[in-house]
């Protein structure tokens, strides 16, 4: 089994602009693309874990979620040669929550904080959770790697930073606060001596 980097997406590699119905509106945050090369450099599974529940909003379908992720996955290849080696994406939300559509509107496992997509990542890809890191900007992307056994980095980007002044959602406790991807890249690095 081998130890991989989990990566949210909104506020962690392309800016928190809110729902994006663009696909020209996704742009990275400085620095992202660069990052995810020095992980991709070490030989660290990099995957993409994120809620999206945009379809479940009834906002745009998948084919503009799948289409906003090959324009990402283009920035990063165009600006620094990275690649993300697998997506996991949880279109799903509860009614409670605000899903509308039939098609997604309902509890998943997937959904952050639960741990559906990691342990889904794990066994796909013979993955260590135990040996891996999440990188998010929310507390529940610090709850879903705690919960899956992973150590959690929050992100001062994206939301971030209301996070830690708890504007936003709930404290949480991080393994490591970075100012940004960059800075937590340098930590994952590191600290398992993979410099």
């Amino acid at each position: 089994m081998k130890p991989a980097v989990f990566l949210d997406r909104d506020g962690v590699l392309n800016q928190e602009v809110g729902y994006i119905h663009r696909v020209e509106d996704l742009n990275l945050i400085p620095g992202v693309a660069q990052a995810v090369r020095r992980l991709n450099d070490r030989n660290l599974f990099c995957c993409l874990v994120t809620n999206q529940s945009g379809p479940a909003r009834s906002y745009y379908g998948m084919d503009h979620v799948h289409a906003l992720h090959q324009r990402l996955c283009n920035l990063l290849e165009t600006e620094a040669g990275a690649v993300l080696d697998t997506l996991f994406v949880c279109p799903y939300l509860s009614p409670p929550e605000g899903g509308t559509n039939p098609e997604f509107a309902r509890w998943s496992t997937w959904r952050k904080p639960n741990t559906g997509m990691l342990v889904a990542a794990a066994w796909e890809h013979d993955l260590d959770l135990s040996a891996s890191f999440m990188v998010g900007d929310k507390a529940t992307d610090i709850d879903m790697a705690h919960n899956a056994g992973c150590q959690g980095i929050l992100v001062q980007t994206g939301y971030g930073s209301r996070v830690l002044s708890g504007d936003y959602q709930h404290h949480t406790r991080p393994d490591y606060i970075a100012t940004d991807l960059a800075d937590a890249v340098n930590w994952i690095l590191t600290s398992g001596n993979r410099e």
